[in-house]
């Protein structure tokens, strides 16, 4: 890979790893304790809804982001012509 071409690359995947940690970072630290309360004024499941996402939402939205990781890497390495075959 050339030199332009690998920092492009990697300017990809960071902007990657840097969106998913975010939407991680508020999920699990956002809606499971900084906004529960708020979010406890709603019901899902019988639930409160800042509860739920402390117990149950977090763990779904997590699998949901490796899905996407795995998903979106192979793009990119296909744009990058780096992948496997």
């Amino acid at each position: 890979m050339q030199d332009d071409n690998s920092h492009a690359y990697w300017k990809a995947t960071i902007k990657l790893l840097t969106n998913i940690l975010i939407v991680w970072f508020v999920v699990s630290f956002g809606a499971g304790i900084l906004f529960a309360e708020q979010l406890n004024n709603f019901k899902l499941g019988g639930y409160p809804v800042g509860f739920w996402f402390a117990q149950q939402g977090s763990i779904y939205i997590f699998i949901i982001q490796i899905f996407y990781y795995a998903k979106r890497m192979n793009e990119i390495d296909r744009e990058f012509n780096v992948h496997e075959e």
